[in-house]
């Protein structure tokens, strides 16, 4: 499923992984790098240039962590590694990838390495204009979808490298393509709970393609645009009421107040109506416990699905009750999608919250960024 933060949000119960002995390098000498943000992972070079990358979160309530020994390709042979330590033993630079997240997408684009990947599960979900020029020429295979993904065409298409996500340890499509000697590592770029949180894991794929000093520096340009516009937001005199989220059957699902949605909503110096709850995950509420908390908000920002007010009153008369609803005053990423339907929010908004944040300032604080032009959010239709 690409639609990975929606799909995050109604996800209600989380598999957990089967404890395994931690992985210990034989290297003694480890320089950790910089990891400011992100709280999935952690890089160390060892003293002969091998990356060692540990992920303890690749999904939520994991109980042990998965780590990755990165080889350069000239000292593959020379290097002694104990195996067993390893979940994978990578030789790097990889020259071929096989991705399952459109969120992976824009790192690779990023670091200019897009042309290595080479198959990918439902390719119609994939937004970025570059990587569907590479899908019509044959270049990028369609694979199935994720949950099935075609083993077999994997397989033959011998990638160095497969990049998967789960929600447990239980995935006999990776554990296939790994008994054919082709390396699985898992990332967990959706469990991190902030904007540059979820950014800075553009820095667990640069060691794959010797790109860490421009992760770093494209990471750092990001940081300091997102810093730079919450700046900007708090200069702003009123700081509006915002409601958010929608009703799937007779649930109201919305933003936990530790949410990456939710900070999003702060930094942009709004008041979100369910900042004091605790959760970081998503919210489930009946329409009548948010009526009464958010009758008078003055924005609603991300009503699900929705593209359009006839839409929603459709779907529940409820809708109309709301001042944001009566004012027009929705703002939707829905409504931006990609070539064959995909939505663009879903596969870039995690690797540049600094746009993310600027839509939301230019929404919540008209005339702070009077000449920005939103990318992800749009009015409701």
């Amino acid at each position: 499923m690409k639609q990975i933060f929606y799909f995050i949000a109604l996800l209600l119960v989380f598999g957990c992984k089967s404890e395994k002995k931690e992985a210990k390098p034989t290297q003694q000498n480890t320089k950790s790098s910089s990891i400011d943000y992100a709280k999935g992972f952690t890089l160390k070079k060892t003293a002969d240039d091998v990356t060692i990358i540990e992920l303890t979160s690749p999904w939520p309530n994991a109980e042990a962590s998965f780590t990755y020994a990165l080889v350069p390709k000239e000292k593959v042979g020379t290097i002694n590694l104990n195996k067993t330590n390893f979940d994978a033993i990578i030789p790097v630079p990889i020259n071929t990838v096989v991705l399952t997240s459109t969120t992976h997408i824009p790192a690779l684009e990023a670091l200019n390495e897009l042309d290595k990947l080479t198959g990918f599960p439902d390719t119609e979900y994939i937004s970025s204009k570059e990587a569907r020029k590479r899908i019509k020429n044959g270049q990028i295979i369609e694979l199935g979808n994720n949950e099935t993904i075609n083993t077999e065409m994997v397989i033959s298409l011998q990638p160095d490298l497969v990049v998967g996500f789960g929600i447990n340890a239980q995935n006999r499509a990776y554990e296939n393509i790994e008994r054919s000697n082709i390396p699985v590592v898992y990332n967990g770029d959706w469990t991190e709970e902030t904007p540059l949180g979820k950014a800075e894991w553009i820095k667990f794929f640069a060691p794959f393609f010797n790109k860490e000093k421009e992760a770093a520096q494209i990471f750092s340009d990001i940081e300091k645009n997102y810093l730079s516009a919450k700046q900007i937001a708090k200069s702003a005199p009123h700081r509006p009421t915002v409601l958010s989220g929608a009703m799937y059957k007779d649930v109201w699902y919305l933003p936990g107040g530790n949410s990456w949605a939710a900070q999003f909503i702060n930094d942009a110096n709004a008041d979100y109506l369910w900042k004091e709850t605790t959760e970081t995950g998503s919210l489930s509420l009946s329409w009548e416990r948010v009526l009464q908390k958010a009758k008078n908000a003055e924005y609603w920002i991300s009503p699900s699905q929705f593209v359009s007010y006839e839409d929603m009153a459709t779907s529940s008369e409820h809708y109309k009750q709301f001042d944001a609803f009566q004012n027009k005053k929705l703002y939707t990423f829905s409504s931006t999608v990609g070539e064959t339907g995909g939505l663009l929010y879903y596969e870039l908004a995690p690797q540049r919250p600094d746009l993310v944040l600027k839509d939301l300032i230019h929404i919540l604080h008209p005339g702070l960024l009077p000449e920005y032009e939103p990318i992800f959010f749009k009015p409701l239709q």
